[in-house]
């Protein structure tokens, strides 16, 4: 009889990429992701990372993970990194300027931040952020230093949605980070919305 083989944690591979993603570019690697783009309410906000090398074996994209274990890997992530930045532009600067420059703007502050520490950076998208910064789409599921970074920015994140809850109550932020959930929509369509809405969202504003 075979024998099954046992499921290498995903993070093994995420830091194999990261070494030969590096081979012919020069380390460190800083990698960014951001979180909050889709969401109707509150900030977008994105993080980059350089690592130590010290492997996190459940390490992923921080979609894929559960609450309690996206906190548990931030704490790992915090401990062990070598640098980590992180970023947010308000609802209101989405409005003013759109997402799509808002997204550009967001990763390319967290990964200047880290600049005098790194050999390259990589950030997930398919986005144009200059000649210093290659992009790939998944990349939070391919690279242990963007899937750090995409944890790091999920966390911080869906924490800053609870604490606007808090000031903002009925629209459910705790429960759906600002997602437009059927109850959020149905919130929005009697309350209206507050001031940390995306006003320029389709179905945000009346």
């Amino acid at each position: 009889m075979a024998r099954s083989r046992r499921k290498e944690p995903p993070g093994r591979a995420l830091y194999a990429f990261d070494a030969a993603w590096v081979n012919n570019r020069g380390g460190p690697l800083v990698g960014a992701d951001e979180a909050g783009r889709g969401s109707l309410a509150g900030p977008l906000v994105a993080a980059a990372a350089i690592l130590d090398g010290t492997v996190i074996p459940d390490l992923d994209d921080s979609k894929t993970l559960s609450p309690a274990t996206r906190k548990r890997l931030l704490e790992e992530v915090l401990g062990g990194a070598e640098a980590v930045s992180v970023v947010a532009l308000p609802a209101w600067w989405i409005d003013l300027h759109g997402l799509g420059a808002a997204n550009k703007e967001v990763l390319t502050r967290a990964i200047e931040m880290l600049k005098p520490r790194a050999g390259c950076a990589l950030a997930d998208g398919n986005l144009k952020l200059g000649a210093e910064v290659e992009c790939q789409p998944r990349a939070d599921g391919s690279s242990a230093a963007v899937a750090a970074a995409s944890v790091v920015a999920k966390v911080l994140r869906d924490h800053a949605m609870c604490v606007l809850s808090g000031e903002h109550s009925g629209y459910g932020f705790e429960r759906n980070s600002g997602y437009g959930t059927p109850q959020h929509r149905r919130a929005l369509a009697e309350a209206g919305p507050c001031r940390v809405h995306r006003m320029s969202y389709a179905g945000v504003s009346r």
